[in-house]
């Protein structure tokens, strides 16, 4: 790897890895309103990222982001195949495939952690340019042709029951309570929470979150609560979709 790339890759390893997530550098030409709390702690993160190279050019996209078409700012599954940190299972990867003219959507699976884990956000350099950079295949963790069907099969018609994740034996799961959380419908997850009444409206929280604090009610589920989001207490290591 290049040194100046490789630097920068430790600078930003430093700052996000101990919260769970990883780093893969790629060429960026290569690659064509938050509510929730996990995407502000993914914003707050990707954020010090900025702060702590105050002299580069830094452009940070989250994977929530979009036009104002709706149309997503990043391809987060195709970024992550490109960038060699996971493998992005299509359609295409199943020669002669029995879904006729059935739509299927495509999933990256991690060598490590299977499913089990998510793709938060691409950290661009406009000024770094680093032509002879080695691109990283991403490792091809199911390459069987009927264990791609039954993966595929189960991220589009099955997702609900999370088996898809278990693609490879994961390092590590989801614990329970981050699976009933995933579960809940985006809207009611502060609820879920102890942070919000269920009939509140989350989309009359300040367009600045990515930036600023969540200001919780008085919990209405505390134990909950104080796992997650108090001030005194650190983000989860590693939140998933």
């Amino acid at each position: 790897m290049e040194p100046q790339v490789a630097e920068l890759k430790r600078t930003m390893e430093d700052t996000l890895c101990p919260f769970g997530f990883e780093v893969y550098p790629f060429q960026s030409c290569r690659l064509q309103q938050l509510i929730d709390p996990v995407d502000q702690c993914v914003a707050y993160h990707l954020g010090r990222v900025r702060e702590n190279l105050p002299e580069l050019q830094i452009e940070v996209i989250a994977d929530y982001e979009v036009h104002p078409n709706r149309r997503p700012k990043i391809l987060a599954q195709t970024a992550a195949h490109v960038a060699g940190a996971a493998y992005y299972y299509q359609r295409k990867d199943v020669e002669a495939d029995p879904w006729g003219d059935q739509h299927i959507s495509g999933v990256c699976i991690h060598p490590r952690y299977g499913g089990w884990f998510a793709i938060r956000g691409v950290v661009l350099l406009p000024g770094i340019e680093v032509p002879d950079l080695t691109p990283t295949k991403p490792l091809d963790c199911v390459p069987k042709r009927a264990d791609r069907i039954t993966l595929l099969e189960g991220f589009n018609f099955h997702w609900r029951d999370w088996t898809y994740r278990d693609a490879v034996t994961p390092q590590e799961r989801y614990s329970e309570e981050q699976k009933a959380y995933f579960s809940t419908p985006p809207a009611q997850r502060l609820a879920f929470l102890g942070l919000a009444q269920p009939s509140e409206d989350p989309s009359s929280t300040s367009p600045e979150l990515p930036f600023t604090t969540l200001r919780p009610k008085k919990p209405q589920n505390p134990s909950r609560a104080q796992g997650w989001l108090s001030p005194s207490v650190s983000p989860p290591a590693s939140p998933g979709p």
